[in-house]
């Protein structure tokens, strides 16, 4: 991949089935040695599963001594959460107390479209850590970016889905 100007991964570390990606420790690893500048792990936590810090705990218990720079907190997908923003939102901020206490350092990943129903236009609790965000418009830059949830600036943008590279599914991002 690296060959394809490709430097940087956010590998998969916790399915929203509730449970670590038995793959990622192999993921992670494997982007290291083929020439990584900089790899990352994604958790698509599992509201309606409970249990927001032993979901934080179980992923991190899975990286083990595992090298990566941060966890990205994936929040999408309207279907995998609570109807109520306030049981979204209390949840929400279990993974962040969790990743907190354990000392991560953590950013988001989400868009407008995804934060707003799930946790509430006016809901900021997120506003405090690195935005990743997606639309799709095949553009590397910001320049699309629009404010929302507190945010003023992203630090990565997500502009191509369901790309295949060297055999592997991947989305295209831009992080400057």
């Amino acid at each position: 991949m690296k060959n394809y100007g490709i430097t940087f991964g956010i590998i998969r570390g916790y399915l929203s089935l509730g449970r670590p990606d038995a793959n990622v420790v192999g993921t992670v690893n494997n982007a290291w040695n083929g020439g990584m500048s900089y790899v990352d792990v994604y958790m698509f936590p599992c509201p309606t599963c409970g249990n927001p810090a032993g979901q934080v705990d179980s992923m991190l218990s899975n990286l083990g001594g595992t090298r990566y720079g941060m966890i990205w907190l994936d929040i999408e997908g309207s279907q995998y959460w609570y109807a109520n923003q306030g049981s979204n939102q209390a949840f929400f901020q279990g993974l962040v107390n969790q990743l907190r206490a354990r000392g991560v350092h953590f950013g988001i990943y989400t868009s407008a479209s995804q934060w707003n129903p799930i946790m509430g236009s006016g809901y900021t609790g997120g506003s405090a850590y690195d935005l990743w965000y997606a639309h799709y418009d095949g553009s590397p830059n910001f320049s699309d970016f629009a404010p929302f949830g507190g945010w003023r600036k992203p630090a990565i943008k997500q502009y191509s889905g369901d790309n295949s590279l060297c055999g592997c599914g991947v989305d295209r991002n831009w992080y400057p």
